[in-house]
C-alpha cells in the first residue's frame, strides 16, 4: 500500500451502496480496511474468481457472527487496534448488537465511529426505510433534475448513495482522524444521505438567491437543460454530444465552428425568451452530422465540448487511456483510484474478496493469539471460508 492513508486501520461493517463505496475510497488511498461480513454469508469454498462487486476491492474480508457474545468480543478486539469503524445500519442496530459507539470507544477512546444512514441518527424519518431516490427527494435535489414539462429524472444513484452518502462518509472519517491526531479523542461521524445531498445543492441555493435559478421551473434554467448552449444533442447516427459553452469566449467559439458566427438571433445568448428557438435550431444543426464528425471538428477546442460516451466507450477514449482513468484488476475493467497524488500514489491492492476469505489471516495479523482465534472459530463466532478446491 502506497496511498496517503497508508498505516491507518479501518473496520467496515458489511452493508450495501454508500458504505462499501466509502470503504473502497479509503482502501484506494492506502488504508488497511477490513470488511466484516456475516458468518452466514460464508456458503462454501472461496471461488476461483474474485467477487463481482468492484465496490469491495482493496480489502480483506472476515466473517463474524455478531449475534454471539464471542463474535461481539472478537469484533471489539479488532476495534482495539483500529483507527476507525464505519457502519450503515439503521439507528440503534449497532447499539442492540453491543457494538455501538459507547462500547467501541470504551475499548478504544481514539476510535472514529463513522455512521452511514439515509435520514440521519434522529428526526421523524430516522427509523423509516428508504433509498437514494427518497433521500434526494427530501433533500430538495431530485426536483431539479429533468426537462421542462416533464417529471423529475433520478440521476442513477449518484447523488444520494455515492455523492451525498459514501463520499461524505469517507470525507467525514478522514476529517475526524485528523482531529483525533491533535486531540487524542475519537468521535462519532453522523453521515446522512439527505444531509450530503442537500450540501451538493449549495451552488443552486446561491443562484436562487440572485434570481438565476427558478426552482419552480425545472428545465428552463442555465444548467438544467434550459439553455441552448448547455445541453446534449442527438447526432445523425443516433449518438449524442454535450455542449457547455457558457462564457462568451466559449460561446463565440461554438458559433464560429458551427458556422453561426454573425447570426443575429444567436447573438442574443442570454435572452431566455430566445432559448427555445435557439435550441430547436441547434437540434437541427447537430442532427446533420455523426458524433465522430462533430468530434473531429470540436474535440480539444474551447467550445466546451465532449462526446456522450457509454462506460465502455469512456474506458477506450484516448484521453482516458493516456491518463489511466480506467484500469483492470484481475481482468475486470473499472475506474482507477482518484484523485492523484505527487508522492503517495494510490493503487488497488487486491480484487474484491469473498465473505470470510481472510478471517484467520486478519485476526492473526492484528495480534490475536492463536489459541483465542481457534476458540472463536470452533465456537462459530468466526468463520473462515475454505480455500477453493
Amino acid at each position: 500500500m502506497t496511498g496517503p492513508l497508508t498505516g491507518y486501520r479501518i473496520i467496515e461493517i458489511a452493508g450495501i451502496g454508500p458504505g462499501p463505496f466509502a470503504a473502497m475510497l479509503l482502501a484506494d488511498m492506502g488504508a488497511e480496511v477490513v470488511r466484516v461480513d456475516r458468518a452466514g454469508a460464508v456458503r462454501g469454498p472461496v471461488p476461483d474468481t474474485p467477487h463481482y462487486d468492484i465496490l469491495l476491492r482493496g480489502r480483506r474480508n472476515v466473517a463474524i457472527d455478531l449475534k454471539q457474545p464471542e463474535g461481539v468480543d472478537a469484533l471489539l478486539t479488532l476495534v482495539e487496534s483500529a483507527d476507525a469503524l464505519i457502519e450503515g445500519f439503521r439507528p440503534g442496530v449497532m447499539e442492540r448488537l453491543g457494538i455501538g459507539p459507547e462500547e467501541c470507544l470504551a475499548r478504544n477512546p481514539k476510535l472514529v465511529f463513522g455512521r452511514m444512514t439515509g435520514w440521519g441518527q434522529e428526526g421523524p424519518y430516522a427509523q423509516a426505510a428508504g433509498h437514494d431516490i427518497n433521500y434526494i427527494s427530501l433533500a430538495g435535489s431530485l426536483a431539479h433534475f429533468g426537462r421542462a414539462g416533464e417529471a423529475p429524472v433520478p440521476p442513477l444513484n449518484m447523488v444520494g448513495d455515492f455523492g451525498g452518502g459514501g463520499m461524505f462518509l469517507a470525507y467525514g472519517v478522514v476529517c475526524a482522524l485528523l482531529e483525533s491526531q491533535r486531540s487524542g479523542h475519537g468521535q462519532v461521524v453522523d453521515t446522512a444521505m439527505v444531509d450530503g445531498s442537500a450540501v451538493l445543492m449549495s451552488m443552486f441555493w446561491a443562484l436562487k438567491q440572485i434570481g438565476m435559478h427558478d426552482e419552480q421551473a425545472r428545465g428552463t434554467n442555465l444548467l438544467d437543460t434550459g439553455a441552448h448552449f448547455y445541453d446534449v444533442y442527438r447526432c445523425s447516427d443516433g449518438q449524442y454530444i454535450s455542449i457547455g459553452s457558457i462564457e462568451p469566449q466559449f460561446y463565440g467559439e461554438l458559433l464560429r465552428l458551427t458556422g453561426l458566427e454573425g447570426d443575429q438571433q444567436f447573438a442574443k445568448q442570454m435572452d431566455r425568451s430566445e432559448w427555445p428557438a435557439l435550441k430547436s435550431r441547434l437540434t437541427e444543426l447537430f442532427a446533420t452530422r455523426t458524433r465522430d464528425e462533430w468530434c473531429e471538428l470540436m474535440e480539444a477546442t474551447d467550445v466546451c465540448f465532449a462526446p456522450v460516451l457509454t462506460m465502455s466507450e469512456a474506458a477506450a477514449h484516448p484521453h482516458n487511456v493516456e491518463r489511466g482513468t480506467f484500469i483492470e484488476v484481475a481482468g475486470v475493467p473499472q475506474p482507477a483510484p482518484a484523485p492523484r497524488f505527487s508522492r503517495t500514489s494510490p493503487e488497488v491492492s487486491m480484487p474484491p474478496a469473498h465473505a470470510g476469505e481472510h478471517t484467520r489471516e486478519v485476526f492473526a495479523d492484528w495480534g490475536v493469539a492463536e489459541t483465542q482465534l481457534d476458540g472463536w472459530l470452533d465456537s462459530g463466532a468466526l468463520r473462515q471460508a475454505p480455500p477453493a478446491g
